[in-house]
């Protein structure tokens, strides 16, 4: 069996317990969970939530298959077959020891578009926002001068416009 990585949006109601029951699906399979994220989508009452979870593609189906029969689940979109865009959010303070650091580590985040959100004598807390690859680029330039704290968002994820899609939009507006 392949093992692989997946990434599930899943498009639910807003309802207590949803998110309980989704999650359970994934345990009872003894899955981790390695990524989640949840927030309302641009419909009132719906939300969508973004797992990334590794295993068995024969396994991963099956949960899925699963999760499209939970009354509050409307959509399952596993986007590891397709092309999809995907973005996390970071907030990381790094320690600042001199200010030649200091220097340097502007230096790194202008190069990586982090923006500085709070500043102070032995730390800067910079946001990241990119994809997986980005975000640990970031995190392995940090690390020399000493991260004090990490905290990440999850990923998001929408599958990318497909250029018949795009080409129809566009005649549509002219």
């Amino acid at each position: 069996m392949t093992v692989s990585r997946h990434v599930l949006s899943v498009t639910v109601r807003d309802q207590p317990g949803v998110l309980l029951r989704i999650a359970g699906l994934f345990a009872r399979r003894g899955y981790n969970i390695e990524s989640l994220s949840v927030a309302q989508t641009e419909r009132p009452g719906l939300s969508r939530t973004t797992f990334v979870v590794t295993g068995e593609d024969a396994t991963v189906e099956q949960v899925t298959k699963q999760l499209q029969k939970l009354i509050d689940v409307l959509t399952v979109v596993d986007h590891s077959g397709s092309d999809y865009v995907s973005r996390e959010l970071m907030l990381i303070k790094v320690a600042v020891r001199s200010p030649d650091d200091r220097v340097e580590i502007r230096q790194i985040a202008q190069d990586f578009r982090a923006r500085i959100v709070d500043v102070a004598r032995q730390a800067l807390v910079f946001e990241v926002t990119g994809d997986e690859r980005k975000l640990q680029a970031f995190i392995n330039q940090m690390r020399p001068f000493g991260i004090v704290e990490l905290v990440r968002t999850g990923m998001v994820a929408l599958e990318r416009t497909e250029q018949e899609e795009k080409e129809r939009g566009r005649a549509k507006a002219a």
